[in-house]
């Protein structure tokens, strides 16, 4: 009886703080929980676009085509950074070839130059060249045109070039320089401006 009197008082006694006991553990146990869950924060916001290299070519070879699947343009380089902010390469060396819907062939040279996605658009930086081949008629006898400046824009799909600086027309003997030039394939029109100077050789391939 004794030993049953001592148990019961015992259990009584234990009765009497389970409750804080489960609570003790209860509090633990969300506890832990809490500080292992992971916490949602609102979706990070992409990062701006630097001006910096995302990617980078040495001696490469960049060709695009017209729908046809003919060749519409070529860049050459010996080395070239595309920068992401602005779509566009920059390059050591280049040179390209583009073709017009007509087969016509304009070439570009420079020390350097800025281009765009599909190199429609060149700016040509330190000795830059651009030559236009004639698409002559039959039995016409034509000349290149030659366009020579420290710093030319050639549009390709427009056909024009344009120079802030002061620029050379060369087409067979004729000679022309200016300051500044706007020159327009498409509507036939070369305008030069500030100190403009002109050679003229009579009968000379035009």
């Amino acid at each position: 009886m004794k030993a049953i009197r001592t148990l019961r008082l015992i259990w009584e006694r234990v009765s009497l703080y389970l409750p804080v006991l489960l609570m003790g553990v209860l509090a633990l146990g969300t506890y832990l929980l809490v500080r292992n869950t992971p916490v949602f924060g609102p979706p990070a916001a992409a990062k701006p676009l630097t001006h910096d290299p995302d990617y980078f070519m040495q001696n490469f070879s960049v060709r695009t085509f017209h729908a046809s699947g003919q060749l519409k343009s070529e860049v050459l380089g010996a080395e070239a950074w595309h920068y992401p902010d602005t779509d566009t390469l920059e390059i050591d060396r280049i040179r390209v070839r583009s073709y017009d819907d007509h087969g016509q062939l304009t070439t570009a040279t420079a020390n350097r130059a800025l281009t765009n996605a599909d190199a429609s658009e060149v700016q040509l930086i330190g000795n830059a060249v651009v030559i236009r081949q004639p698409v002559g008629q039959a039995g016409e006898v034509a000349a290149p045109m030659e366009f020579r400046s420290e710093f030319l824009h050639a549009f390709m799909n427009t056909e024009q070039v344009k120079s802030n600086k002061p620029v050379e027309l060369t087409r067979g003997q004729d000679r022309f320089s200016g300051d500044a030039m706007d020159f327009d394939n498409l509507g036939r029109v070369v305008e030069l401006h500030g100190r403009v100077k002109g050679t003229l050789v009579p009968g000379a391939a035009r």
